[in-house]
């Protein structure tokens, strides 16, 4: 999800810069992530893993050529900040076109719709942004799930578009829109889509049977918050870690028992859009804008224990970062009031290794050793993370020419080589593979 229109600023010093050799990028290892993916696909908002990690076997070109990356396709879209999801073969679109929130699936390969289903919508935001959907389509086995503007959370047939089942989330269970709509992408786990609905009467979490749509449980009185949840197994049992408006919690996927909570948020106008990160040593990290900063701590299924918090080293809008090997890369700062810092830790101490200022705001994912970042005034780079400091490596501005010029704020996709990035108006598939 990506905010806009929200009032405060802040800024960072630099930081001695250490040299070395250049780091591997590794798998953020400890989020299991329900969807089954096969190499090369992105079947849901950051990745096989939700962590903005490609499939280990993904390759990037070591470099692009002076004109940018080779344009695969291009089409036209509707209105959203929704990325494309990207399984089998097939892209799946989520936009508004009209008075409509639409689902389209389209040949990875050429960009050609293959089906397409709708429902009606009368979205307007309460400040700035768009009106159309904010949440990436989820690909779970032969189904995909989208979670509109209003609420409306439809099971969609991936082969033929079929419609299985919908819910309207928000006049079901009494949730405000929000100031951008719902923004936090659903999650399968235990055969259970979870959603981040903000329903009053203990309705802030929900989960629906995968099969049939029925409401299996509600938990927490939380309003609904913009990071999307992430599946974590705990004793060989699934559960979800979910950033609301105010809290962190950990839930049983089967039953909605709330593990554990800690407040994490703050009131007034505030965000809280990026996805947690968890980590295979029993640890997470999560972070906000608006003074709230980032928390490190260690956990398990009983209880939660805060290592080391605060607004530094990293308190970002909405940009997930990525692990590092055992640093982890964000984007500290926010995208409506500059400057914004690419910002590298230790996340053990969150003591700072390099910083790039000025570097502007964006999105990140990581692939093969290197980082793509989609920023916010259009301008995509490959980025090698060296210990002593970020190299730019190549620099293309895909959405340059003519009326396609806009912000890109979606989140991208890589999948088999192809990049999938899109702005406001148009959606472009770039060939990034040696």
């Amino acid at each position: 999800m990506t905010p806009a229109g929200e009032r405060r600023a802040r800024d960072r010093s630099g930081a001695a810069l250490p040299t070395g050799q250049r780091l591997a990028l590794g798998l953020l290892c400890g989020v299991f992530a329900t969807v089954s993916a096969r190499a090369g696909d992105w079947p849901q908002i950051l990745g096989p893993s939700r962590s903005g990690v490609a499939a280990a076997d993904e390759k990037l070109a070591d470099s692009w050529p002076a004109a940018g990356p080779a344009v695969v396709w291009r089409r036209d879209v509707g209105a959203g900040y929704a990325g494309v999801a990207v399984a089998g073969g097939r892209a799946f679109l989520f936009h508004r076109v009209a008075a409509d929130e639409v689902l389209e699936a389209l040949d990875a390969a050429t960009g050609e719709t293959l089906w397409r289903d709708s429902h009606p919508t009368t979205f307007v935001p309460q400040v700035g942004g768009g009106d159309g959907p904010l949440c990436v389509p989820l690909v779970h086995g032969d189904r995909v799930i989208v979670f509109g503007a209003q609420g409306v959370l439809a099971c969609v047939d991936a082969a033929t578009g079929r419609r299985i089942w919908s819910r309207r989330t928000h006049r079901e269970f009494d949730a405000p829109e929000g100031y951008f709509g719902a923004g936090s992408t659903p999650l399968v786990a235990a055969d259970r889509v979870i959603v981040n609905v903000g329903g009053r009467k203990d309705a802030g979490l929900v989960a629906f049977t995968l099969d049939t749509g029925a409401t299996a449980w509600t938990a927490t009185a939380d309003a609904a918050g913009y990071s999307a949840p992430v599946a974590v197994s705990l004793q060989g049992m699934p559960h979800v870690l979910a950033v609301t408006r105010s809290s962190c919690h950990l839930v049983a996927a089967g039953d909605g028992a709330v593990r554990w909570s800690f407040p994490f948020g703050k009131r007034g106008p505030t965000v809280n859009a990026a996805t947690p990160l968890v980590f295979s040593d029993g640890h997470l990290f999560v972070t906000a804008s608006y003074g709230v900063g980032a928390v490190y701590a260690a956990f398990d299924d009983r209880a939660v224990r805060p290592l080391w918090q605060g607004e530094r080293p990293l308190a970002t809008q909405y940009c997930t970062p990525v692990a590092v090997a055992d640093l982890v890369i964000g984007i500290d700062g926010r995208d409506d009031v500059p400057p914004a810092t690419l910002t590298c830790f230790e996340r053990d101490t969150g003591r700072v290794r390099w910083q790039e200022n000025h570097f502007g705001y964006g999105t990140l994912l990581a692939a093969a050793g290197r980082l793509i970042v989609a920023k916010t005034d259009g301008e995509l780079l490959l980025v090698d993370p060296a210990v002593g400091g970020p190299r730019i490596v190549s620099r293309a501005r895909p959405f340059a020419a003519g009326t396609e010029a806009g912000a890109i704020r979606a989140l991208p996709a890589l999948a088999a080589g192809r990049l999938y990035l899109r702005n406001d108006r148009t959606l472009i598939c770039l060939r990034v593979a040696p």
